[in-house]
């Protein structure tokens, strides 16, 4: 089950593969990383659905639920897709499926010309698509029909790669259509671009949470007063890794330097548990 009480993390971002990149372990050697640390994983992949491979772990013992990104190249932005992942989530999951809207929009990031593709023939440009705006900034039709399936399915969405004004759209149509969980994606980093006074503009949205990751301050876009600003800044705030590439820290690693950062930011007990433990696992309960 999956209970914060006694776990030392519910980690909602972790990226392992197969996925576009090479990445450091596999879906099971994320699994037993966390087992080993006391924590909770959820797989990410911007190239498949995690859900089957969860349900595998979770058979073999291991604390782990999964994603699905709606790229193009996983399915596309579909009920039909969504419908599909939970069932192969498996019918006594402890967690949503955390459901991606697209990441492969836009412009490459730089960051990502420097990583190994997991798959010789795969180029990502060919699979990169527009946002979920369309050319008059209104929130796409099929945005909307995945939002209202949202609605009735055990699933929280999440903005993926979404921009401040795409995720405000995303945000708007959720509340009005009853979705009960919603993320905002590494809401801070500039490709999101919000502020900590956005967020508290934000604070009495119901169901919404609000997402900061350890990958966001060790690439260095923030820093750990930034960190100490955004949980001060909305009460469903959720630390988590965004990890799982080959050059930056393990499971353990990012631990220990999550534990400076929030002595850093000057983080009260309570709100630790809250960033670390009880608002992620709040998010995926079913």
């Amino acid at each position: 089950m999956l209970e914060p009480a006694g776990r030392v993390v519910v980690d909602v971002h972790y990226h392992a593969g197969p996925d576009l990149y090479r990445r450091r372990l596999t879906s099971a050697g994320a699994g037993r990383a966390y087992a080993e640390a006391g924590g909770w994983v959820v797989l990410k992949s911007h190239l498949t659905s995690t859900a089957a491979r969860a349900w595998e772990a979770r058979e073999e013992g291991l604390p782990v639920s999964g994603t699905l990104v709606l790229n193009e190249l996983a399915g596309g932005v579909r009920p039909r897709a969504v419908e599909q992942a939970v069932y192969a989530h498996g019918p006594d999951s402890p967690a949503r499926l955390v459901v991606h809207l697209p990441t492969l929009t836009g412009p490459a990031h730089t960051s990502a010309l420097r990583r190994t593709p997991f798959h010789p023939l795969l180029d990502t440009g060919r699979w990169r698509a527009s946002g979920v705006l369309d050319a008059d900034g209104r929130l796409r039709p099929d945005v909307r029909e995945v939002l209202r399936a949202a609605r009735d399915l055990p699933v929280a969405v999440a903005t993926g790669h979404c921009d401040r004004e795409a995720a405000l759209r995303v945000v708007d149509e959720a509340v009005r259509l009853g979705v009960p969980r919603l993320l905002l994606t590494h809401a801070t980093h500039p490709m999101s671009g919000f502020t900590p006074d956005d967020l508290t503009d934000l604070r009495e949205v119901p169901g919404l949470y609000v997402e900061i990751t350890a990958l966001t301050l060790l690439l260095g876009h923030r820093d750990a007063g930034h960190l100490g600003q955004v949980v001060r800044a909305h009460p469903r705030v959720v630390f988590s890794s965004d990890l799982g590439q080959p050059d930056q820290p393990g499971v353990k690693e990012w631990l220990g330097l999550s534990a400076q950062w929030f002595r850093a930011a000057q983080l009260t007990g309570p709100e630790i548990a809250a960033v670390t433990r009880t608002n992620p696992a709040n998010l995926l309960a079913p």
